[in-house]
């Protein structure tokens, strides 16, 4: 294997199939993948992508979840030279044919159960991409509507993809050549898409080998879904090291000490959330997770409480908390947890964030990006090898949140951070951005959606806790219309808990919508019975009458 295809993001995977080609790669349910299985049939989808779109494909979506599809469908784009974008049909078809339209892809993969999207999600783009219909065949699939035009690409079944030989040559991809393309949530209502190049996700999976040091003997967890991108540490931290990846049934995640079991599952890596609400639920009762050597969490605050249970539950494993956004690839940060030590770094009960990856370049800087004083809070930006190129195709936005210094590049996270300790400490968000079960929001991207549903003005809040989203609307006779044409186009992470309509907006001196005298108006409310709404618009302390 010559040195580029060695540096690609899914070189182990070629790497494995060769040197052990009999290990189990992938376990979906009772359903065993061999390394040579998942490589050889990627490398023949890889063939047809090739065949469909051109030598060298430049983005392949892969519309699928939880089944063949979805995992070799990422190797097969990847061995086509490709950049893959994951979708999830659990969201909205037009947030999804929005992410089709911007990232333009050359191939769309696509599994049985999101067949039901496809029709309608083709309708009205550009171009329609070539269609791989990895576990269906072309008769059983709903019209696609409107013909082949000029330069769609074909529809191709699995009768196809069965008999296509595999693709021997793979086009080369450059260490700067995006190697996934991830939508996050943007403040203009649309999604925004961060390319990830191999050369980002390289340093990434090198600086957790060097942590970890997985064998082809550990089996990881795939619990969330693909759009959100700790899924990449899950595949290819097994993929790259001859181990094994056990992607979990949701129906089991209330429950997840069978699943844990009947996998010998040995590294597990989610969000805080799915841990305090195992915890909630008396699951994490001690010495319960035997299994486990390591157990990682990312996404948003990992509790005190949270770490010291499942610590007790899994005694044989390390904790420990990593912290990063997307455009960071995955995670630039890292605290181990220590049962003697840790609980006195806490901050606000909170686990601290650790210290950057090696290689990472860090600054905490004021509004105007000079640095803070020693221990002072300020905002986090980080430099080096994992930081991405930008936002796609969004010159504007990518000079806002990125800046150049001494030669460097840095992203600049919108987190607030203190040094505690010589650990970084997370203090909160700096702007409008905020965590629901791991998710990163824009609140922006909410209110955008609420004003196009036939609100006049719209304001979220986190409210009566950090982890619910409530919406203040004004402008509006049928709050239930716009509730409902809201979660139409929002998933479901970020519909409101609650709408509740205002007949005005109060406003501070500077002409802005004051949150502190909403917020207060909200709480005035919930200490108070209230009429059902709408009966009448309310006004808030503040408000113009």
């Amino acid at each position: 294997m010559n040195t580029a295809l060695n540096r690609r993001l899914g070189a182990g995977l070629l790497h494995h199939a060769d040197t052990l080609p009999d290990h189990i790669a992938l376990t979906i349910g009772r359903r065993d993948y061999t390394y040579q299985e998942v490589a050889h049939t990627a490398r023949r989808w890889a063939a047809l992508i090739v065949e469909a779109a051109g030598p060298r494909p430049r983005r392949v979506g892969v519309l699928a979840s939880r089944s063949e599809a979805a995992y070799l469908g990422v190797a097969a784009a990847l061995f086509a030279g490709a950049a893959f974008v994951p979708l999830n049909r659990e969201l909205p078809v037009r947030r999804t044919r929005t992410m089709l339209e911007q990232s333009e892809v050359d191939a769309l993969i696509v599994d049985e159960a999101s067949l039901p999207q496809l029709p309608e999600l083709l309708r009205g783009l550009p171009r329609r991409p070539a269609v791989l219909l990895a576990d269906t065949l072309r008769a059983d699939v709903p019209d696609l509507g409107g013909g082949r035009g000029p330069g769609d690409g074909p529809v191709l079944d699995a009768a196809d993809l069965a008999a296509a030989a595999p693709l021997q040559r793979l086009p080369e991809a450059g260490h700067d050549d995006p190697a996934y393309l991830l939508f996050t949530s943007g403040s203009t209502g649309d999604p925004k898409g961060v390319p990830v190049t191999h050369s980002n996700v390289r340093s990434f999976l090198d600086a957790n080998q060097d942590r970890y040091r997985l064998t082809p003997d550990d089996r990881l967890t795939q619990i969330g879904d693909q759009t959100f991108d700790l899924s990449v540490f899950d595949l290819f931290m097994a993929w790259e090291n001859g181990a094994r990846v056990c992607p979990m049934d949701p129906l089991e995640l209330p429950a997840p000490l069978s699943y844990l079991e009947r996998n010998g599952i040995t590294v597990w890596f989610s969000v805080p959330s799915v841990a305090a609400a195992l915890r909630m639920r008396g699951v994490l009762t001690p010495g319960s997770m035997p299994t486990l050597r390591w157990s990682l969490f990312c996404g948003e605050a990992l509790p005190r409480a949270t770490a010291e249970a499942w610590q007790a539950a899994a005694p044989g494993s390390t904790v420990e908390n990593l912290y990063g956004p997307t455009e960071l690839t995955i995670a630039c940060t890292v605290h181990r947890w220590d049962p003697s030590t840790s609980p006195a770094q806490c901050v606000h009960d909170n686990a601290p964030i650790g210290q950057p990856y090696p290689g990472l370049h860090t600054l905490i800087v004021d509004e105007d990006l000079a640095p803070v004083a020693e221990g002072a809070t300020g905002e986090l930006c980080v430099a080096g090898p994992q930081t991405t190129p930008g936002y796609w195709q969004a010159p504007e936005l990518t000079a806002e949140r990125f800046f150049a210094r001494e030669g460097r590049t840095y992203y600049r996270t919108g987190d607030l951070v203190r040094m505690h300790h010589g650990q970084l400490i997370c203090i909160g968000r700096n702007d409008q951005q905020v965590k629901v079960d791991g998710y990163r929001i824009e609140l922006g991207e909410i209110e955008a959606a609420l004003r196009r549903s036939g609100a006049v003005e719209a304001v979220c809040l986190m409210w009566p806790d950090p982890g619910t989203i409530t919406a203040v609307i004004s402008g509006v006779t049928d709050p239930t219309a716009v509730a409902d044409a809201s979660a139409d186009s929002l998933p479901p992470y970020m519909v409101p808990s609650a709408l509740h309509t205002v007949e005005i907006m109060p406003v501070n001196a500077n002409g802005k919508v004051d949150r502190t005298v909403l917020r207060r108006w909200l709480d005035d409310r919930a200490l108070r019975p209230q009429p059902p709404e709408p009966a009448e618009a309310a006004t808030p302390p503040g408000g113009c009458p």
